[in-house]
């Protein structure tokens, strides 16, 4: 099992394994709270079917923080907002 902070899975496409990729790790994903929201041990059928649904909750519990519209493609932030590009 991890706990896993809100933004530390965005940009993973399948959940971690062990054992020479025979078992996939149970995640705790939490809050900007740092409260368990879900537990999963498929996370691309999380992105895919419950992500979404998720987002829309906490969305308006926490207005300020990033919420990537494709989680797979978004980068890991420690701020609550990643900053724009530099240019």
């Amino acid at each position: 099992m991890i706990r896993l902070g809100r933004c530390s899975p965005f940009g993973w496409k399948e959940t971690p394994r062990i054992a020479n990729g025979a078992v996939p790790l149970t995640l705790h994903l939490l809050s900007p709270a740092q409260r368990p929201v879900q537990v999963t041990q498929d996370l691309a059928s999380f992105w895919q079917n419950t992500y979404f649904e998720v987002k829309k909750d906490l969305k308006g519990r926490y207005p300020k923080h990033y919420w990537p519209d494709d989680p797979h493609e978004a980068v890991a932030t420690r701020r609550a907002r990643p900053q724009p590009p530099r240019g």
